[in-house]
Order: C-alpha cells, then structure tokens, then sequence
C-alpha cells in the first residue's frame, strides 16, 4: 500500500515537472517570438522615420526652394517645338498647360492678382496666322498691379508689331524687342512695374544650335514674385 502510494506520488511529480517544464518552453518561445516581433516593427518604424527625414521637401509649383514670406512660388515652361505647349504655375496652382487644353500656338499669357495671387486670366494670341489687334487690346486692359506671365509656343514673333513690342515691354520685358521666328522665350512681368523684370529667360532660333529641327530647346525658369503692397 505504502509503495503504491509513493508510486502515485512520483507520478504526480512527475507530470507536475512535464508540465511546468512545458510552461516553460511554450513562455520562452513566445516571448522570443514577441521580442523578434517588436524588434521587426520597432526596425522598420526607424527605417520610416529615416525615409520621411531623408525625403527632399516639396514646395509649390516644384520649385528648388521655399519662398519668403510676402512673394508667390511661380515656375513655367515655353512650348517644345510645335508639339508640347507651354506651361504656367503660380502658388502651386497650374494656370496653362497642355493637360488643361487651354495653350495655343504664338504667345500664352496668364494673368495673376498681384495682392492675393489668384488668377485672374489666360489667353493665347496666335502671332503666326492670327492678327496682332486683339492682343494689343488685351495688353491695353491689363489692371494696373497685376502679374503678367508669358510662354511662347511654336512661334510668337511673326506678327508682333512695334506697338505690341512696346506695351510688353512695358510690362519689364527686355527681350521681347529681340524676340524672332520660332524663339522660345518665357516672361514674369506686371503692369505698373517700375524697373526691369529679372524673369525673363529668351533663346534665340539657330539651326546650328537648335535642339529640335526648326526650334531651340525649352526654356524654363522659376521664381518668388513679391506680393504687392498697398
């Protein structure tokens, strides 16, 4: 009877110890699967983090740098060839492009407030089988104050006559006096302006140095246009 009972004993220790022991083992496992787990989302939250910090910053219109405060982010393009019109943002706002079906060959403007930077305006004036009058006019009614962005497309010069010439270069234009048959040119100016513009960019057609057969290449240009003040 004794030896019965001890047997029953050490039986009961037995599984007493299997069972702790497989306690044991499952608990270990789990938390090394915990901690591999952990480690797998804390690793991949830094590699996150590293990502965003490393990620260049992005600023309005896709221009290099932020503006200053007081100035609107603007960035444009001329037209390449006769084939991709010219483009025009302003405040990350894209006021002419292909994509908006509303660029045409010769000289695409955009009108822009220069207080609250809304826009105000886009036309194009074809100046190789168009007339040159409703462009002139157009020029006439631009408000004092208000941001002028032009591309050209194609070709903005054949029909451009003196007094055209003259109302844009009032706007700060120094180029358009030399502006040719098929030259890309881009221009940020505004009516009232006092000076110069320094937006301009104007590459002149050369079939020695043309990068498509008939048209220079594309001239971009981007920039911070101060906000007019009262």
């Amino acid at each position: 009877m004794v030896y019965l009972q001890s047997l029953g004993a050490a039986k009961l220790i037995v599984v007493i110890a299997i069972f702790l022991l497989t306690f044991y083992v499952i608990s270990q496992v789990f938390e090394i699967k915990m901690e591999a787990n952990l480690g797998h989302i804390f690793a991949r939250s830094a590699l996150d983090a590293a990502a965003r910090s490393t990620k260049p910053p992005r600023y309005k219109c896709g221009i290099s740098k932020a503006c200053p405060e007081k100035h609107f982010a603007f960035k444009m393009a001329s037209g390449a060839a006769n084939v991709v019109g010219p483009k025009i943002c302003v405040e990350d706002n894209v006021l002419m492009s292909g994509v908006k079906n509303n660029v045409g060959r010769g000289i695409n403007v955009a009108l822009v407030n220069g207080k609250t930077g809304e826009p105000l305006d886009t036309k194009f004036f074809d100046m190789w089988g168009g007339d040159v009058a409703p462009f002139i006019e157009f020029l006439k009614s631009i408000q004092d104050g208000t941001i002028v962005l032009m591309g050209t497309y194609d070709d903005g010069a054949t029909k451009l006559n003196e007094e055209a010439r003259k109302l844009i270069a009032e706007l700060g234009s120094t180029s358009i006096t030399n502006l040719g048959f098929r030259d890309n040119w881009v221009f940020c100016g505004g009516k009232g302006i006092k000076t110069k513009s320094p937006f301009e960019q104007h590459i002149k057609n050369n079939k020695d140095t043309n990068k498509y057969e008939g048209w220079p290449e594309v001239v971009e240009m981007e920039g911070c246009i101060p906000q007019k003040q009262d």
